[in-house]
This record gives structure tokens, sequence and C-alpha cells, in this order.
């Protein structure tokens, strides 16, 4: 059970990324000197950042007052696509870097850094992947956003948590069987929620993974008006307890939404950044990840993202290392299930 020590240091943790939001390791004074050189370089180098809500507070904030974008990875991507800079800096994780290639494969697209990886992405290699897929040739082949360039090239469908449910509901209408790759709590919650006849790859988000229905539970002892907010990457104990499920940016709506003061939200700490943003005057609190059987691998906060910080950007900035490069061939084919879902997803809008 947890006692108001958690609480409070859960708290405590919670203000740090969403309210200072700024970095452990340096000070105010560092902080404006880096954005402020890091604000010229961007105009000097034709450039944008783009950063995902996973990343820490101080990048959102920056790429928010540089007229960049701050949103999930197809967002990013498309948002890039559609904006006028040649180049543009990806903070978020390496599936990000190759999603924006694949969809402006004219820009020069750089990171932070290349290390910066997902549990997703390296748990779903390519060559397995496609071992898989001809042993079913009669699936069509969905795969989450969080996979490689090359995956998404396997692939008939990329899809994303926000619009998962529909594409799976259309082709269930169809008669259509899937391969889903790589989430399989995601899959899971999809194949629950539509019935459609799906084969599941086995992988999990490190993050999302590691959340307990029990401590969840918990924490709702202490705060029974707190309304329960759950990332579908989590596990269907978790998903069962939830007041709302969806992706990032639903999560954030639902925070407006939902007329409770208090959420425990079970999804990565820094989108607590912009659920700030989005409703203020709200209280967020970190789903626990603690109990018997977690390792906390993550503690709700992925070690990838955190790689993303001011000193890296600007040394893409000045020195444009860390550059992304897809192949001419791989861009064409991973463009085609990418601009796939696209398309779908204008004609639910229309």
């Amino acid at each position: 059970m947890l006692n108001k020590q958690d609480i409070s240091d859960r708290i405590l943790v919670q203000e740090h990324f969403a309210k200072e939001h700024l970095p452990l390791d340096m000070t105010a004074d560092q902080v404006a000197d880096y954005k402020a050189r890091i604000k010229q370089l961007l105009k000097e180098k034709d450039a944008c950042l783009v950063a995902h809500y996973y990343t820490e507070g101080i990048l959102q904030e920056l790429a928010d007052e540089t007229g960049g974008c701050v949103s999930d990875s197809l967002e990013m991507a498309r948002f890039g696509a559609n904006h006028e800079a040649s180049t543009l800096i990806v903070a978020g994780v390496r599936f990000m870097g190759e999603t924006a290639k694949i969809l402006s494969p004219e820009k020069r697209i750089l990171m932070p850094t290349l290390e910066a990886t997902c549990s997703l992405d390296i748990g779903c290699p390519i060559d397995e992947f496609s071992a898989f897929c001809d042993a079913h040739p009669d699936h069509e082949v969905v795969v989450y956003a969080n996979t490689s360039a090359a995956v998404k090239a396997r692939a008939d469908w990329v899809v994303t948590s926000s619009i998962a449910l529909q594409v799976a509901e259309h082709l269930a209408e169809q008669g259509k069987k899937i391969i889903w790759a790589p989430d399989k709590h995601l899959g899971s919650y999809v194949q629950q929620q539509t019935g459609v006849e799906m084969l599941m790859w086995d992988g999990a988000c490190i993050v999302h993974e590691e959340f307990k229905a029990k401590g969840i539970l918990d924490l709702k002892q202490v705060y029974p008006d707190a309304a329960v907010l759950v990332h579908p990457e989590s596990p269907a104990s978790v998903v069962e307890i939830a007041d709302a499920v969806g992706s990032t940016t639903q999560i954030i709506k639902a925070a407006q939404t939902l007329p409770n003061k208090r959420f425990i939200v079970a999804t990565d700490r820094a989108i607590f950044y912009k659920m700030q943003q989005a409703a203020p005057g709200k209280e967020f609190l970190e789903a626990p990840t603690g109990g018997n059987s977690a390792t906390c691998r993550s503690c709700a906060h992925c070690p990838w993202m955190a790689m993303n910080g001011l000193e890296n950007v600007l040394n893409a900035l000045e020195n444009g290392t860390d550059e992304i490069f897809v192949s001419d061939q791989l861009i064409d084919q991973a463009r085609r299930p990418l601009q796939r879902m696209l398309d779908f997803s204008a004609s639910l809008n229309n």
C-alpha cells in the first residue's frame, strides 16, 4: 500500500517534470543560455524543432517557443512534412526520425542522438518479422508506428494508437485477418474491442508494461476522486480499471473534458507538461510501477526519451551530427502503408 510519503515523493517528481521542467544538472541561467543559442541556430540553419510528448518539458517548451511542434510521433512527422524548414530536429526516438524522413525525404532529419531507440522497435527485427509474415500470407500486416522503417516497409498498414481501433474495425468489416506488431498489449486491446481475428507479435513497451493495477488501486484508495487515464500499451489488468483509455493526445483531451480535478496517469510522466497546459488547475499523479512483479526498468519515464536534452540538440544544430538516412527504396516502400493510414484518417474526418 502506498503511504503519504510515497505520494509526496511522487508529486515532487511530477512537479520537476511538469512545472519547473528544468534539467536536474543545469541552473536557470545555463538553461536560458542554451535556449538562446538553439533559437539562433534554428533560424540560421532553416531548421524546426519537433518534440514528442515524452521528452523533457524543457524541450517541449523550446519547440513551442520556436514555432515547432509537440505531439505524438505521427503528427510530428506530418507537421514536419508541411513545414517550410529544410531541416528538422526530431527530439524523440529513432523510429520517429525515420518516419519524418519517410514523409519528408527532401528534408535533412537530425536527432539529438541516434542512440535513443525503443523497446518495441528493438523487439521486432525485420528478418524475424518478415519470416513471421511470410508464414501467414493470408493475413493483412498491420504495424504500430513504433517500428523501424524496414518493418513499416513490410506492412500493409501503419497505425498509431489513436487510429488503431478504426483501422482494425475497417479490416474486420472486409473479413480480413490481421498480423499485428509489435505491441501485444495494444494489440490485445484492439482485438478485444473489435473482435478482429489477429495473430500477435510478442512485443511490449518497457514503460507501460511496468504499470500495475494493484498499485493504481492502492493510490485510488488514497484519492478516490481521481480518474484513471491509461495508454493501451499498458497490460490488460491496468486497462480494465481505467476511466479513459487512449493515445497520448486522447489522454490529454480526457484530462480537459472529464470533470475530475485529479488524475492518475498510466503513461510516460513527461506528458504532464502538456497536460498541465491543457488542463490548468488539475492535478496529475504518476501511476505506480511498484509491486513485487515490477522491475522498474523505466519508472514511468522512457530511458531513451530521457537521452534527449538541450546539449545534444545544440550539438546537432552546430555540427549536423546524428542525421537520419533511409534508402530511397525503403522510403518508397514504407511510405505506402503510412499514406494508406493518412488517407483513411482523412476519410474519417470528411
